[in-house]
Order: structure tokens, then C-alpha cells, then sequence
């Protein structure tokens, strides 16, 4: 399922795990955009709750502790992310312009508050050794997963996706239900992505949820993406960077998978 939403100021909700298509995704999603002066909170009974920081410039302040962020765009610097488990009231202020990325499940686990900073942000550059004639190079950005945080029922992250260039790819697929959350750096930027069967044209504030088949996706040449990556542990079978590859394209994965695919000859 995919869908665009023409974002207002407040709190713009995507996904609901109580109703519809969250019931699949099993997760509350939204966008927060702020204007400088703005003030938002949250304090959930039942779930754990993370916020990222897509840009701009807030303050986050929580039982124990409190962060003031600064984020100009979300290609050139790494997250912030705050990570609270149910019952934790948080409170967010905006110091100017800013979009939050929120994303909560049920957790009937309490954990200690964490704040992952910019420098705390586990950045995979893949792609980036030529594999696939360079089609596939991206960042990564992993804030928690099961491996720092295995008291979550969430995982969280970010994908660097450079113009013209392929993401989530060889096509994959894991049984815990996934969304993307798509951010690029003009609001014109698109992209196309594969997923459940369908092929959906990305936009900018723009949510996929996937819970079928396997998954891709690529963004339009002269258009940079950067999408939040948020994926369900399911009871008993956690994401433990679970990937089942599309037995059809595992050749694509070879070491020398490069010398088997045809280009056009030098020169032309």
C-alpha cells in the first residue's frame, strides 16, 4: 500500500495500528511539521514511541533529559532520534522550522530513555565499490535494531537514496511488515518502488507499507531521497537483518556479477 498526503502544520497521521492498513503494519506513523514557537507532546500508555528528526532546528525533552537538535537536511547529516517506552511524556519545541518522523507499536516492556545522536548512528555506505556498475550505492543509517535494542518491538532507520540510483535492491522480502517514508530534497523529486505485487510512484512526504512480496525501488535521475526506514518485530520472530533474496536475481549478488552485464561500449 502506498500513499501521499498533502501535509499540514500539527501532526499529519498516516498510519493507525488499531484501524486499516495499520492493523497491518501493526504501527502508528505520522509526520510532525513545526513552525518555530510550536509546541507538541506525547505521553503513551500503551506503547513505545520514537521520534527522528528529518530537519530543522527542536528541542526534545523527556523524563530524565533534554536535546536540542540541529539538523539542516537529512542527505548531509546524520539523525536524531529519541526512543522512549510507554508512559514517558515527551515534549517537543520547535526553534524553527521542522519535520519529525513518529513511529510508535505496543511494547508492554519499560526500557531507559535513549537519545541516539547524530555520532551514535550506525552509517552502512553500500554500493559504493562499483557492484552493479554503481547503480546501487546508498547510506544506510541504522538508529536502533534488535542488536542495541532488543528490548523494542521496533526497528528504525534511514536510506540515502542518490539520484538515479536503486535502493533496497536485489529485490528482497522478510515476513515482519516494513514501511518507508519518503523525504527528497525538492519537494518536485519522485521515484517508482515495487512492493506487495504493485508498482507505486514515490513522492515527497510520501508512505509505503509493505507486508508481501518482495521489495525495491529507485529515484529519478536529479533527485536526492532520503527515506525513514521502520519495520515491526513480529511476536517470536524478531528482524534480526532478516533478508530473503529473490532466488531469480541472485546472480546479481555475485563478485563478479559486473562482467555479466552488457553496457554500452565506450564512446557511445
Amino acid at each position: 500500500m502506498y500513499m501521499n498526503k498533502e501535509v499540514q502544520r500539527g501532526y499529519n497521521e498516516y498510519l493507525r495500528l488499531d484501524e486499516g492498513a495499520g492493523k497491518d503494519g501493526m504501527m502508528d506513523v505520522a509526520l510532525l511539521v513545526m513552525e518555530e514557537g510550536d509546541t507538541y507532546s506525547f505521553e503513551e500508555a500503551e506503547k513505545e514511541l520514537a521520534l527522528l528528526v528529518f530537519d530543522g532546528k527542536c528541542t526534545l525533552t523527556w523524563d530524565d533529559g533534554s536535546y536540542d537538535v540541529d539538523r539542516p537536511n537529512p542527505f548531509d547529516y546524520n539523525p536524531s532520534c529519541l526512543h522512549v517506552c510507554k508512559g514517558v511524556k515527551v515534549e517537543v519545541k520547535a526553534n524553527g522550522p521542522c519535520n519529525i518522523y513518529v513511529q510508535k507499536t505496543l511494547n508492554e516492556k519499560t526500557f531507559p530513555s535513549k537519545m541516539y545522536k547524530p555520532e551514535d548512528t550506525d552509517t552502512w555506505a553500500r554500493g559504493n565499490k562499483g557492484e552493479l556498475m554503481g547503480c546501487i550505492k546508498r547510506d544506510v543509517r541504522t538508529c536502533f535494531d534488535l542488536d542495541n535494542a532488543p528490548y523494542s518491538n521496533m526497528v528504525l532507520g534511514e536510506v540515502v537514496n542518490l539520484p538515479g540510483k536503486w535502493s533496497s535492491y536485489p529485490p528482497h522480502h522478510h515476513p515482519q511488515p516494513e514501511v518507508y517514508f519518503y523525504r527528497y530534497d525538492k519537494p518536485m523529486g519522485f521515484g517508482a518502488g515495487w512492493a506487495n505485487g504493485e508498482i507505486y510512484e514515490t513522492r515527497h512526504n510520501g508512505l509505503a507499507l509493505i507486508t508481501d512480496k518482495m521489495h525495491s525501488q529507485v529515484t529519478a535521475p536529479g533527485y536526492s531521497c532520503c527515506y525513514a526506514w521502520g519495520i515491526r518485530h513480529l511476536p517470536g520472530d524478531p528482524w534480526d537483518k532478516t533478508r530473503i533474496d529473490d532466488v531469480e536475481h541472485l546472480w546479481l549478488l555475485e563478485d563478479d556479477a559486473n562482467d555479466h552485464i552488457w553496457h554500452c561500449p565506450t564512446g557511445n
